[in-house]
């Protein structure tokens, strides 16, 4: 399905603006699966959306979420960001609200992409706070590749400063089914974090 023009309008602006103002250093496109699919990334500042969205493909779109109470406040926000793919959420002690995970599994069931950023909180450089395991349950219910993306940058900005993104390879929930549900849900949510760390490891020469 194709996504909004508006969706797609800013996608564009945005990986223009970016690419002229950072120096964005994308690996591991390659690894990218097919839809539907989980993104799972390191969150080091509100706008690490702007350099990982638009480096996938237009289509489908990228969901992510915000929330309800802090970015949902006004009028023209609970207008204008469904458009370009933002849904709400109202967090309680770091899990989802039941709308929340209803809508990620209805993207999912369309064969779409969510972006989550398993933290649930900013992270500071290159280490990373303990990961919910929400990612696992989302993953194995609906039988998706989780695709973990490490980005590295975002936590100095500064114009023209490097940024790298680097997609690992997908990770399927493909555990045997005689194992335990938390069993597979911890063992999915350690193969992201262990994916992420590797990806902030890596070389910056």
């Amino acid at each position: 399905m194709r996504p909004p023009r508006l969706y797609r309008v800013v996608r564009r602006a945005v990986r223009w603006l970016v690419s002229v103002f950072f120096r964005v250093d994308v690996t591991g496109l390659e690894n990218i699966p097919a839809p539907p699919y989980i993104i799972a990334a390191n969150h080091q500042a509100w706008f690490d959306p702007a350099f990982i969205i638009p480096f996938f493909s237009e289509a489908p779109m990228i969901y992510t979420m915000a929330k309800r109470e802090t970015v949902f406040n006004r009028a023209w926000k609970r207008t204008l960001l469904p458009l370009i793919g933002v849904f709400p959420i109202s967090p309680q002690r770091g899990e989802l609200d039941e709308a929340g995970l209803r809508t990620v599994y209805q993207v999912l069931d369309r064969h779409g992409v969510v972006l989550i950023f398993p933290e649930g909180r900013y992270s500071r450089g290159r280490a990373l706070r303990p990961l919910k395991v929400g990612i696992g349950h989302f993953a194995l219910h609906a039988g998706v590749p989780i695709c973990p993306v490490a980005v590295r940058g975002t936590d100095v900005l500064r114009p023209f400063s490097r940024i790298d993104v680097t997609i690992g390879p997908p990770i399927k929930p493909d555990a045997p089914a005689w194992w335990e549900l938390s069993s597979r849900v911890t063992k999915i949510v350690e193969n992201v974090r262990l994916a992420l760390t590797k990806g902030l490891r890596g070389p910056r020469p």
